[in-house]
């Protein structure tokens, strides 16, 4: 059986316009990200999406223009690394063929979250700029029409960027607010990373491994040495393939790490694949390193039926439900496949419960990380143990009240399809029907 995957070459690095333009070159659809982005309660900026020459490769360029007054300087080399200078920044890019986008949008916003902060950056680079926390990013992709596949990995990219922000500062995600992945460009980059993810429909993404440079790059917390603080936690966190080259520049960019930490499921390819499509995109700063992120299409054949999968377990006699239920979110949201708690009697027969979780090799560390640190456990068993996996797609039912996604096994000559919760709880919601019924009618339509 035939099996797509997403391989992302970072070896000029990764940075969110540099993934949304290789997306986009790889098929992404233009005009479901052009309705979703219009669909944000942001103002102040249009998109522009072009072909441009990187040592002379054709890359399509992902661009975010913003009015003047909240531009952030994000492209302008001499001031990120701080040299002083008067004249205006220029891109180095030749343009042909451009789309311009214009979001001019006028929305109210009663929550009362958004706060004016001015920043004197030195050397004529004074400007306003709007700090948001989590929850009022959140209000934000709430508020556009996006798919809940969509905002749901746009949510991932932004909680992985405010647990590094928060460890940095040591404060908690709730409390940080963003700078420079709070501005309009960052939001809108990461909304466009993860609509074009969605879009293709491609689950599995395999980066073997991310080039950073070194050196100094100015941010809003002043000149910080390569990687920046937040790129190495969010590394840190989720093991990140980093590859140092040597070069001078910034190659890997918080926003950049977080999709890659959020989208990526394995840092080995196959040994045998076929390439089926191929996206460049192009980046915007110059360095001696050309700036472009190549994303492949690949397709493998499924020859192997049985993997291993990774159990660890600990034993919590003086947890709450409270504690353990957030346990559970935390570790859902790090990769964790399955999780679960038993109830089991320990020791001097007190009642407890078994924790278990299921996961990939590689996120070992960063699940054992938040065991730790949540409950009292001050131990956790681990094994590693073999499994045979069915042979499945995804595939479609089409219902009378929509679409619902749907999970087809293959059993010897025989396939059996089973409902997506998410997708027909998302479709009972909308209509007003029982979720029972949009389960009934999918599988009906599924196993036709």
């Amino acid at each position: 059986m035939k099996k797509e995957m997403l391989y992302i070459d970072a070896s000029s690095g990764i940075s969110g316009d540099m993934f949304a333009a290789a997306m986009l070159d790889l098929g992404a659809d233009m005009t479901v990200l052009e309705r979703a982005l219009a669909s944000l309660p942001l103002t102040g900026f249009r998109i522009q999406v072009s072909r441009v020459q990187k040592s002379a490769i054709d890359c399509c360029d992902f661009d975010v223009v913003l009015d003047e007054d909240i531009e952030n300087h994000d492209h302008d080399m001499e001031y990120l690394h701080g040299h002083e200078h008067s004249h205006g920044h220029e891109h180095d890019h030749e343009h042909s063929h451009g789309h311009e986008h214009g979001h001019e949008h006028e929305h109210e916003h009663g929550h009362g979250h958004e706060h004016d902060h001015e920043h004197s950056h030195g050397h004529d680079h004074g400007h306003s700029h709007v700090h948001r926390n989590l929850g009022d990013i959140r209000r934000i992709l709430s508020a556009a029409e996006l798919t809940d596949g969509a905002r749901s990995m746009a949510e991932r990219i932004f909680l992985i960027l405010a647990e590094a922000e928060a460890a940095v500062h040591g404060k908690s995600p709730e409390e940080v607010h963003f700078h420079e992945v709070g501005a309009v460009d960052s939001i809108v980059d990461i909304t466009a990373a993860a609509v074009c993810l969605d879009n293709l429909g491609i689950r599995e993404v395999v980066i073997p491994r991310i080039c950073e440079g070194s050196g100094t790059v100015r941010t809003q917390h002043g000149i910080l040495p390569v990687p920046v603080p937040a790129v190495s936690a969010i590394s840190a966190s989720y093991g990140l393939p980093l590859h140092f080259t040597g070069l001078h520049g910034e190659f890997v960019t918080p926003t950049g790490a977080a999709i890659a930490a959020a989208v990526m499921t394995s840092d080995t390819l196959p040994d045998r694949f076929r390439i089926r499509g191929l996206g460049i995109g192009a980046g915007k700063r110059e360095y001696e390193l050309p700036g472009m992120l190549r994303i492949m299409r690949i397709e493998t054949e499924e020859e192997e039926k049985r993997d291993s999968i990774w159990k660890l377990e600990t034993n919590l006699d003086d947890c709450t439900g409270e504690i353990l239920g957030y346990v559970m979110e935390r570790l859902f949201e790090a990769g964790a496949r399955d999780v679960h708690y038993m109830p089991v009697f320990m020791k001097k027969n007190r009642p407890a419960w078994q924790l278990n979780v299921i996961c990939d090799e590689d996120r070992i560390p960063r699940l054992e990380k938040i065991i730790f640190e949540e409950t009292t456990t001050i131990g956790i068993r681990r094994c590693r143990m073999e499994r045979t996996v069915l042979e499945r797609r995804e595939g479609e039912a089409r219902t009378v009240f929509g679409k619902v996604r749907t999970k087809i096994c293959r059993v010897g000559d025989s396939e059996k399809v089973y409902v997506e919760y998410d997708s027909a709880a998302a479709v009972a919601k909308e209509k007003g029907i029982p979720l029972s019924e949009i389960f009934r009618l999918a599988a009906e339509e599924g196993n036709s």
